[in-house]
């Protein structure tokens, strides 16, 4: 007899039964090798038919792949060799600069730690460019330099995929009522102000 695990530390578990995971490529939707992070699809009994009366919003959420119906998450993660589900990003929170996928956490968190304030209050949200698709935009709390920030960030040589096009100040970042950043009313606000 052996034991199986029923979880894993820092992962969401093993897919309920009736339920099949698929990670794919979110562009090309091609199976991608265990353990490689992806987006994640879902197929089961309980996969939507679809949105009433909307056929696009269906079309972009319900995939059809050898034969059986996915849904398209939005979330990025992987699957390791025993089955074992780890969700590590959404892709709403992603960029596409240049054809590039940039996930917008890991620029927050590369710009606290190259910034050394591991408690800085800021977003970086992604907006519409002309030249590259989309741009990144930082917004940092109001006691925060823009200037200096992005200084340091140029000196400290990051990638240059991951350095925000603009950053800004804002006296207050909106947030949810889970005290999280509302990127919604975020993007909103910063749409409008551009124009």
């Amino acid at each position: 007899w052996t034991v199986q695990a029923g979880s894993r530390a820092g992962s969401v578990g093993l897919p309920v039964p009736g339920t099949s995971l698929r990670i794919v490529d979110p562009l090309t939707l091609e199976e991608l090798p265990t353990g490689e992070d992806g987006l994640i699809l879902i197929s089961g009994a309980q996969v939507m038919l679809g949105y009433l009366e909307d056929e696009e919003k269906t079309r972009e959420a319900i995939v059809e792949i050898e034969g059986r119906r996915w849904y398209k998450t939005g979330d990025k993660g992987h699957v390791d060799a025993d089955g074992f589900l780890t969700v590590v990003d959404r892709y709403s929170r992603f960029a596409k600069v240049g054809g590039e996928m940039v996930s917008l956490g890991a620029v927050e968190e590369l710009v606290r730690t190259t910034l050394g304030d591991a408690e800085l209050d800021l977003a970086a949200i992604n907006l519409p460019d002309d030249k590259k698709g989309e741009k990144i935009l930082l917004v940092l709390e109001d006691r925060s330099n823009p200037e200096q920030a992005r200084k340091t960030l140029l000196e400290a040589g990051i990638n240059a995929l991951m350095m925000p096009a603009e950053i800004v100040n804002l006296e207050h970042i909106p947030k949810l009522g889970s005290g999280k950043n509302d990127f919604t009313a975020l993007r909103r606000m910063l749409s409008e102000t551009a124009k």
